[in-house]
């Protein structure tokens, strides 16, 4: 089938827009952490059966120490950091906003990928990160009467949301150097559709550490009564369910498989298309009114993004 990698860059994106626009309510109703351990948990359920089904071992098989550890730190960096604060940066600029800052993933991952890898980061991925920002800041600053540049919305949002991006890019390079170690830990005569299932193995994997760095968090901070609480919310649990199929599931699974079918150039491109995704509910459900300058601002940091990986 042609374009297939294409086609699941699209799916990615459109399950990231139904994961934000949920995680939003579940974070606004019990918390960020109790909103990621649920989940987690939830994700950890679901891939652990679908492995079991697919390659007969409900957990990530052959997985070694190497494999582990850096699949481990990209939970850390990305989930235990990185969806802490953009979960929680939805309780203070919303989902739109979020999802705007998260365009600062792709420049991100490819900071850490020369930090780490050794990849090249020319001059033309400078410029796709200036224009990136350059987009960002044309959404979220204004003058004042003063012709002072203000921020239009909460600063701590902002940060966290920064936060968020520099988590999911450092934790996307963390997790191709774990999945790396488990393509070399795999042996010759292993199953054939381990090598297929190898993203979703690695997801679960990651959800085990994060789900367990989330509810250490939890405990620590005397959060468990209120995660029992949640549980027996079916509100919450609605959401939840919702978060972990479109979320941890399916769409962080979905896009490491769509970088082995398209360009990765091409995926991470229309997998960056959530923010402007995200507008259409925005409007229609709570009805708000985007001004001209949030619209001219996404676009350019989109721009941005497709500069950053087709140039």
């Amino acid at each position: 089938m042609n374009h297939i990698g294409e086609i699941i860059s699209l799916g990615v994106a459109l399950s990231w827009t139904v994961t934000a626009w949920f995680a939003d309510k579940a974070s606004r109703r019990v918390g960020a952490n109790v909103t990621n351990v649920l989940r987690l948990v939830l994700a950890t359920v679901f891939l652990g059966i679908l492995l079991w089904i697919t390659v007969g071992r409900p957990y990530p098989v052959y997985a070694d120490g190497q494999t582990w550890l850096w699949l481990g730190l990209s939970a850390i960096v990305g989930y235990l950091f990185g969806d802490w604060c953009l979960f929680n940066c939805y309780t203070y600029i919303g989902p739109r906003f979020g999802q705007l800052l998260m365009t600062l993933a792709p420049p991100m991952a490819a900071v850490a990928g020369w930090a780490m890898l050794g990849e090249t980061l020319g001059w033309t991925s400078i410029i796709a990160m200036a224009v990136t920002l350059g987009g960002i800041a044309i959404s979220i600053i204004s003058r004042d009467s003063g012709k002072h540049l203000k921020l239009d919305l909460p600063l701590k949002g902002v940060l966290l949301g920064i936060g968020a991006g520099i988590g999911q890019g450092v934790g996307l390079v963390l997790s191709k150097i774990g999945m790396q170690h488990y393509a070399a830990a795999i042996p010759a005569d292993a199953p054939a559709a381990l090598s297929g299932m190898m993203p979703f193995a690695s997801t679960m994997l990651r959800a085990i550490v994060g789900g367990a760095g989330f509810l250490i968090m939890l405990a620590l901070g005397g959060g468990l009564e209120k995660l029992k609480s949640a549980v027996h919310d079916p509100v919450t649990m609605k959401y939840a369910s919702i978060i972990t199929l479109f979320g941890p599931a399916l769409g962080v699974s979905l896009s490491l498989m769509a970088v082995r079918y398209a360009n990765a150039g091409i995926a991470s491109t229309i997998m960056a298309m959530t923010p402007a995704l995200i507008i259409i509910p925005e409007i229609i459900f709570r009805k708000k009114m985007i001004r001209l300058k949030e619209i001219i601002g996404l676009v350019v940091s989109l721009a941005g993004v497709t500069l950053f990986f087709l140039l």
